[in-house]
């Protein structure tokens, strides 16, 4: 009997050693909220128009005009891309460059012209770290049912996720009626985080692709420049413009090893979105360190 008791003491303590007591997730919620009201967000000046910081709780940390639809640009494209990876086909798929893709909202140009010929992976990638309009028009051409399709596909999402006030007419955030609000787009960016491609083509810097099978690669850069800064901690991004939409910027980061999501909607100026990641950053950075 007493042996036993003694064998049963050595298994509990080895359980012990072997699997130390977790600190509940409630009372880490609980100490990032007080994290967050040591803030003073009249020290925070930014110049986007929309703005939300939220952690990996939910928790909002500093929220401008987050509650009012707006354009948003090519952050579309997180929505289409994860519209083609739901649907789960081959991303192997060769698909052409047609005149279909062109761009008649914007006119603007392209390095895929008529007759390139990438695969859809490719395709995916390209209209997520390049914003790639052809790229992204050629992807909903190619869903079954097509472009129109499509689109009603990306509402369907939207509506899945909760995404109560946004509104998607093209996929590749060239048109104006691609409206959300900054509250909307947390629901998108903590969606689209969920899919290892979306955070890896996001995040990649540079990606080289052969179109043509007679010329040499083209080399595409990652259209957020924050990537190339080491003293961030970036695991999904995504940039947009358009004149309605101004400059915005979305993306998934750690600062002061907190997890959290930047929405940035409608700045002037080309660097004003990363101008304002910055300083909320370093904002977060003194005020936890005061």
């Amino acid at each position: 009997m007493k042996k036993t008791c003694f064998l049963a003491l050595l298994l509990f303590a080895g359980q012990l050693n072997a699997a130390p007591l977790q600190e509940p997730a409630q009372s880490r919620h609980q100490a990032d909220n007080r994290s967050w009201e040591t803030l003073d967000s009249k020290k925070l000046n930014l110049r986007s128009a929309s703005a939300l910081i939220v952690d990996s709780h939910g928790t909002r940390i500093y929220s401008k005009q987050s509650d009012t639809p707006s354009p948003i640009g090519s952050i579309t494209k997180l929505m289409t891309v994860m519209v083609i990876l739901d649907a789960k086909l081959p991303l192997d798929k060769k698909i052409r460059i047609t005149k279909q893709d062109r761009d008649l909202i914007r006119l603007t140009g392209s390095r895929l012209g008529y007759g390139a010929t990438l695969s859809r992976g490719n395709l995916l990638d390209l209209a997520l770290m390049a914003s790639e309009n052809r790229a992204a028009s050629a992807l909903a051409r190619t869903y079954p049912g097509g472009t129109e399709a499509f689109v009603r596909a990306m509402n369907t999402k939207a509506r899945q996720l909760g995404m109560s006030d946004s509104r998607f007419t093209d996929p590749a955030g060239l048109d104006a009626g691609n409206v959300a609000t900054a509250r909307d787009l947390v629901k998108m960016v903590t969606a689209a985080a969920t899919y290892p491609l979306i955070e890896a083509a996001t995040t990649r810097v540079r990606m080289e692709v052969r179109p043509y099978p007679k010329r040499g690669p083209l080399t595409y850069g990652n259209t957020n420049r924050l990537l190339k800064n080491q003293h961030w901690d970036i695991s999904l991004s995504k940039t947009g413009y358009i004149n309605e939409a101004g400059r915005c910027l979305v993306m998934q980061a750690k600062v002061k090893g907190r997890k959290l999501i930047f929405v940035l909607l409608n700045s002037f100026g080309k660097l004003t979105p990363f101008g304002d990641a910055n300083r909320i950053k370093k904002w977060i950075e003194r005020g936890l360190s005061g």
